[in-house]
């Protein structure tokens, strides 16, 4: 037999094998991170170590058990695909023009972000802290990673502004995906009015590119052939490819201000996301790092920081 033809058929066949390969991995990825989730599944030393946690949970449980004594009304609204979405409305102790939608992070739940929701209310902010599609009380099957989110985020804008004839002020808050689902949703032209500004915690600028990293980061593998199949799998599933939208589409022609907060000790979404969002970035913008912060830490890391940074900046939007 022909040696060339012999390589060209062990050629053939090792490329079967990877292809096979890639394709279980896809798979693999797929079942893990895009169906609804039973729980949390993010590694929290992500955001912390154990020592850190300690510290950090002195700070979330007051503000927990504060938001969880408050008065609240429990929302239900449609999607554009018919799932029912769930969010807690917190009034303000006194009445006030002044709204901020909250929105979570992967696996996490309305109430992850009750710090932040505890400080808006001493503002004198109505809170309304939601369940992204697939998570906590809101259906779904497969998780949006913002591409199908930023459209949630939009019908939830809009119950605000139905609700209250448009007389609340706007502002939309996340962190991680919750992050990215508020500032891609800037990117709508037809985005209400209502919205004065976003806070931007950590967020990715698309999944495609956060999906990425962790595939080179834990399992040392390549983009190519993996994400490019992994991509049609969740195209052919979840209706959506994880290039669709991404926040860099968003905020080259929103006008929205934008506050983009983001730990420098990140590795989970790394830091240059942020940068990338905030030097695309065509509206009123700023930039806040904070060091030490793991993912979704800087809350927690740096309170007093953050909380002027935020305070400065929706300032200048919001009466206080």
């Amino acid at each position: 037999m022909n040696a060339g033809f012999i390589a060209a058929g062990i050629a053939v066949s090792a490329a079967a094998l990877l292809t096979a390969g890639s394709a279980l991995t896809a798979n693999v990825l797929f079942k893990k991170v895009i169906p609804r989730q039973d729980g949390v599944k993010v590694d929290m030393d992500e955001m912390a170590d154990a020592q850190k946690w300690q510290e950090y949970m002195k700070i979330i449980e007051p503000n927990k058990e504060f938001m969880l004594s408050l008065p609240k009304e429990r929302i239900e609204i449609k999607s554009r695909d018919d799932l029912t979405l769930i969010g807690d409305y917190y009034p303000a102790e006194k009445p006030s023009d002044n709204l901020v939608i909250c929105f979570h992070g992967y696996t996490s739940q309305k109430m992850s972000n009750c710090s932040f929701a505890a400080f808006m209310h001493k503002l004198g902010f109505d809170c309304l802290l939601v369940d992204s599609r697939s998570h906590g009380e809101s259906e779904g099957a497969y998780i949006g990673f913002g591409i199908l989110d930023r459209y949630d985020c939009l019908s939830w804008i809009n119950y605000v502004d139905e609700r209250f004839d448009k007389k609340k002020n706007i502002l939309l808050y996340g962190v991680s995906m919750g992050a990215s689902t508020a500032v891609m949703a800037t990117g709508f032209d037809d985005i209400s009015k209502s919205v004065k500004a976003v806070v931007s915690d950590c967020a990715f600028t698309s999944p495609y590119d956060v999906f990425s990293h962790i595939l080179k980061r834990d399992y040392k593998l390549s983009q190519f052939p993996v994400m490019n199949m992994n991509n049609r799998i969740c195209n052919k599933k979840a209706g959506y490819g994880f290039k669709d939208y991404s926040t860099l589409d968003a905020v080259v022609k929103t006008d929205i201000p934008i506050l983009f907060i983001h730990g420098k000790e990140d590795d989970f979404v790394p830091v240059y996301m942020t940068e990338k969002n905030f030097n695309a970035c065509n509206s009123e913008k700023e930039l806040l790092y904070v060091e030490n912060a793991g993912h979704g830490a800087s809350y927690y890391e740096n309170p007093a920081l953050y909380e002027e940074k935020v305070k400065d900046f929706i300032g200048r939007f919001f009466t206080l």
